[in-house]
This record gives structure tokens, sequence and C-alpha cells, in this order.
């Protein structure tokens, strides 16, 4: 399971905060409001703080993501270091 928290701060983007998994199904739900935030031009902030796990899909998903300049925070070490160590799609 994966719940996404919008905060939107007019003028200074959209900070999503994740809580659950990234994983699965739920891959496609983030992906889907990511776009949908990066098609309004806004700057993207995924906080991970509460991310337990995330599998290949989900890791796939974040590097692309940050190769878009999505920035992200609070991590695990475990799953900031499985994003810098994925092949860029």
């Amino acid at each position: 399971m994966l719940r996404i928290s919008v905060n939107e701060v007019v003028g200074e983007g959209v900070t999503l905060c994740l809580d659950g998994q990234v994983a699965g199904r739920w891959v496609k739900l983030l992906q889907k409001t990511c776009e949908a935030k990066l098609k309004k031009g806004a700057r993207v902030t995924i906080d991970l703080r509460n991310v337990s796990f995330a599998d290949r899909d989900g890791i796939a998903l974040l590097r692309n993501l940050t190769d878009r300049r999505v920035e992200l925070l609070n991590a695990l070490p475990f799953i900031a270091e499985q994003i810098r160590n994925a092949t860029p799609e």
C-alpha cells in the first residue's frame, strides 16, 4: 500500500509525501501523480521518509524522476543506494 499526500505551495512547488511501499500497482499511481504535477510545470519534491520498500519498478521510476529534476528527500540509505546504482532507462 502507498499513501501519497500532496502539499502544494503556490510559487514554491509541490511536495509529495509518501507513506508505505513503492511497489506493484502503486508505482503506476506515483507515476501518474508525478506526471500530472510535472505537466503543470510544477517543481516536484518527493519525501521518502516513510517509505519502507521499493521494488525494481519503483526504483526505476524514482531514478527516472531524479533524471527529470525531481528531488528525492529522506530516503532510507538502502533505497537511496539502489536509486543511485539503477541504470537509467
